[in-house]
């Protein structure tokens, strides 16, 4: 299994530290808010690294943080005026529900960074004492020029650092890094959010969490770490310098990040009112799983462009997938044989190239097409979606029957068809599809798909 490592700047064969145990820790999300479809194409990514790795034999160790203190989560609860831990709660679990729908697997644990404040100061006590931290006015800054490697990850290592000049916010983008923040002291912009520690009154900082959660619940090094491309300066830059500082261990031999999701070309954004969540996708129609396929359209370390007409056609692609699905007979999950063995070496060729979807999807569907014998077809399709995750076991043999309207609409339409009479096929077809079903024209005849 090859992955594109960050940190190297090429592929690699991945090995975990210890025999077939994978420990993969995942940056979760900040809990202020619902998740929008940048988000959560980055979660499915996640969420098919985690499938290859157990499809490769790999016993999978995933540990996902969800940050419930930050800026945004403390300034977001004191407009709604409620606490913190209620506020959090209500978006973590409207989070879960989302991804759920999305048929990505729950991590072995959900990590909230409230529930690691003292695994946060041992480690900052540890750089305090190692001289990589130091006080100022309450608040304790990691001090980035005296940790030598810093900047390996995002290749910041020839810019110019700003001695002495620190950073209080909890995210930031800047040309020259600057020493951030691991505890922040308290002020009353933070209300009742505090934490009364050896470091004094306050709360963590945004980059404290991930490595204490990570080297807490999996060690150290971590065999992968995950994320966005927009976390790799300052996240997980900050990440490596802490965690690494302190232990005097690496932190993580495999750094594996997606790339960004763009709207009609362009950065989602509130303000372009092209800010869209699951939510607003099933408003309109779509099944949550046309998004999971669409985002499987592209390799993850590729922009993928988001637009309606784009979505449509993947539920589309995936209601035809079904549909063939719905034409093999029914058979059990299979463990070994039983499927294709030409289809199945080029899917698992094609996935174990750093997770090449797009070509796992061309496999499918060339297989789909084949002559191959349909048991096997229907094998081979159980053994994908263990890693494609699109609930086809739900629809291998199971047939439509679709009402007696449904049906006779549909002649009529194959009638106007054979006449040559578009209008009025165009017309019958209109109103099938208002009854929830639709119709493809295929070489064998026409055939009746649910909408």
């Amino acid at each position: 299994m090859q992955l594109y490592n960050t940190l190297t700047r090429k592929k690699e064969q991945f090995k975990p530290v210890k025999g077939k145990c994978a420990g993969l820790y995942t940056c979760g999300p900040t809990v202020y808010d619902y998740a929008h479809i940048g988000n959560l194409r980055t979660f499915i990514f996640e969420d098919i690294l985690k499938r290859v790795l157990v499809f490769s034999g790999y016993d999978v160790r995933h540990i996902m943080n969800l940050t419930d203190v930050d800026d945004k989560t403390i300034k977001n609860s004191q407009e709604k005026k409620q606490s913190l831990k209620s506020f959090t709660a209500r978006y973590a679990k409207f989070f879960k529900e989302d991804i759920k729908e999305l048929n990505i697997i729950f991590p072995e644990k959900f990590a909230p960074a409230t529930a690691y404040i003292d695994e946060m100061v041992a480690i900052i006590k540890k750089l305090i004492k190692k001289e990589f931290a130091y006080q100022k006015d309450g608040s304790v800054y990691f001090k980035i020029k005296k940790f030598k490697d810093y900047g390996k990850l995002s290749g910041l290592e020839k810019r110019e650092l700003k001695t002495g000049a620190t950073v209080d916010v909890d995210e930031y983008d800047k040309e020259n890094p600057a020493d951030f923040v691991l505890w922040k002291a308290w002020t009353e912009k933070d209300g009742s959010v505090f934490w009364k520690t050896e470091l004094g009154k306050g709360r963590p900082g945004w980059h404290i969490e991930c490595s204490a959660i990570a080297s807490k619940l999996l060690g150290q090094p971590l065999d992968i770490h995950a994320g966005a491309v927009d976390l790799i300066f300052p996240h997980h830059e900050n990440e490596i310098a802490q965690s690494e500082a302190a232990t005097g261990k690496k932190f993580a031999k495999f750094w594996v990040h997606g790339e960004h999701l763009l709207v009609d070309g362009q950065k989602m954004s509130k303000s372009l009112k092209n800010f869209y969540t699951l939510r607003d996708l099933k408003e309109k129609g779509y099944l949550p799983l046309a998004f999971r396929y669409f985002c499987l359209q592209a390799h993850y370390r590729s922009k993928l462009n988001f637009t309606w007409e784009a979505l449509a056609g993947a539920g589309n692609a995936l209601k035809k997938i079904w549909a063939e699905a719905r034409d093999l007979p029914r058979v059990s999950p299979p463990a070994r044989g039983g499927g294709s063995k030409e289809y199945e070496e080029k899917f698992s060729k094609a996935i174990f190239d750093d997770l090449n979807t797009p070509e796992a999807l061309a496999v499918l569907w060339e297989m789909l097409k084949s002559d191959c014998p349909s048991g096997a077809k229907a094998a081979s399709l159980l053994k994908f979606d263990k890693v494609l995750g699109l609930d086809i076991k739900k629809y291998l043999g199971k047939k439509i029957k679709p009402p007696k309207e449904v049906l006779q609409l549909a002649k009529q339409r194959e009638e106007a068809r054979k006449k040559k009479d578009w209008k009025e096929a165009d017309k019958l077809r209109l109103e099938i599809e208002k009854l929830g079903y639709s119709v493809e024209d295929t070489p064998k005849g026409p055939k009746i798909l649910e909408k």
